[in-house]
């Protein structure tokens, strides 16, 4: 079986590339004798090298770049297409109007499609809803990544075909090392509060700085590292502005020996050791409409203690004890939750246990063998499940 994947690839530095990456791998590793090979979108002016897996590009701000991309894929071997959506990747905003790619994409295609939503928003402008729709209605099977967005696809957008819900992957982690690991960081007597991930203004990072001084009048060795480089996007257009800014909130605090950046491109196993360094992660972000996290998903995979504002991934993720949640630009929140944690070693090693037996589920050998299977399903022309009828889950405790 052949599988086209659709989406931004690496050695592009973005969720959706090393996602995609990953995913490949899982579904190669669950059954070698798939092939798997990739259409890879570019964002304008770009000139990338890719490796031999890349058959087709894509110019990101360019419709019929995506029309000539499914013809092609139409008069190739493929057997199933496997396309990640996000709208920044299949679409223009231009003056408030978003000018979509993708319908155009699927229209073109003659191939079963199988389409993962990265983002369902739950209120939707009226034209985004009905590409949605559209989108939807030119899959042939849908995937979302949390049970909150299976709903809101029946409840806000009015699509009848039920999603799968393959929760957001990470790699088989093994929570241990924490001690070995914070002396490889030269930080063996420090309590270690983390957040990883592409630095933009939507990580609301600035609060979880402003938090820090309550945190450390009460645990003196606390420290917390801000790890990732600054979005590439962000990047062209504003510069290392928002970083800027946070560090003369470091400096103005007087948290210059409480709080660092590590600045620079990880691999997955560097992300994995900082997290498994770290006492607690924290997800501080703004938006509260985010119905997907990888960094959470990895966090959760790990093992941490996990406080978080209420976006919808994290409200789902971290229900029924399994991390604490508070508000939107609430620094006070932040150190409260923080301070719980820290200050009760059974609330931290219950908050452990639970994100652990959550997370594991989401391993990519376990998404990777389900992605397989329902590309099976979707080329041998099973017959859709309709929507009263649940979907069978590997877990007894969620999906996606």
């Amino acid at each position: 079986m052949r599988i086209a994947f659709v989406a931004s690839a690496i050695p592009r530095r973005c969720g959706i590339a090393t996602f995609t990456a990953d995913l490949m791998a899982a579904v190669k590793a669950a059954d070698p004798a798939v092939r798997c090979v990739a259409a890879a979108i570019d964002e304008p002016n770009a000139a990338r090298a890719y490796g031999p897996d890349v058959r087709w590009r894509i110019q990101q701000d360019d419709k019929e770049s995506f029309r000539a991309a499914a013809r092609a894929i139409n008069e190739s071997s493929v057997d199933v297409v496997n396309l990640q959506h996000e709208f920044g990747l299949y679409g223009i905003w231009q003056e408030g109007v978003y000018d979509d790619h993708c319908v155009p994409f699927l229209e073109s295609l003659q191939k079963p499609v199988i389409t993962t939503l990265h983002t369902v928003l739950p209120k939707p402008e009226p034209q985004i809803r009905d590409v949605v729709r559209r989108i939807a209605e030119h899959s042939t099977r849908v995937v979302v990544m949390a049970e909150t967005a299976a709903r809101l696809l029946a409840e806000v957008y009015g699509i009848s075909q039920r999603p799968v819900v393959i929760q957001h992957g990470m790699p088989a982690i093994v929570p241990r090392g924490r001690r070995r690991l914070k002396r490889q960081l030269g930080m063996d007597h420090r309590t270690i509060v983390s957040t990883f991930g592409l630095v933009d203004p939507r990580k609301g990072l600035e609060y979880m700085i402003a938090a820090m001084p309550e945190i450390v009048r009460r645990h003196p060795n606390a420290f917390y590292l801000i790890v990732g480089q600054t979005h590439p996007e962000l990047l062209k257009k504003d510069g290392e502005r928002y970083r800027n800014e946070l560090a003369r909130n470091i400096e103005s605090s007087g948290m210059s020996d409480h709080v660092r950046f590590v600045n620079q491109y990880l691999t997955q196993r560097e992300i994995v050791d900082y997290l498994l360094a770290t006492d607690v992660y924290v997800t501080p972000y703004l938006d509260l409409n985010q119905i997907t996290s990888g960094t959470l998903a990895y966090a959760l995979g790990a093992g941490k203690a996990i406080v978080s504002t209420r976006y919808l991934h994290a409200a789902e993720a971290l229900a029924d004890g399994r991390g604490l949640l508070v508000d939107v630009r609430d620094p006070d929140g932040l150190a409260k939750a923080v301070l719980a944690i820290l200050d009760d070693p059974a609330l931290k090693a219950e908050l452990e246990r639970r994100a652990y037996d959550f997370g594991k589920e989401m391993a990519w050998p376990n998404v990777g063998r389900r992605v397989l299977a329902l590309t099976r399903e979707v080329a041998e022309r099973v017959p859709v499940q309709p929507l009263e009828e649940p979907i069978e889950t590997e877990s007894p405790v969620h999906t996606g």
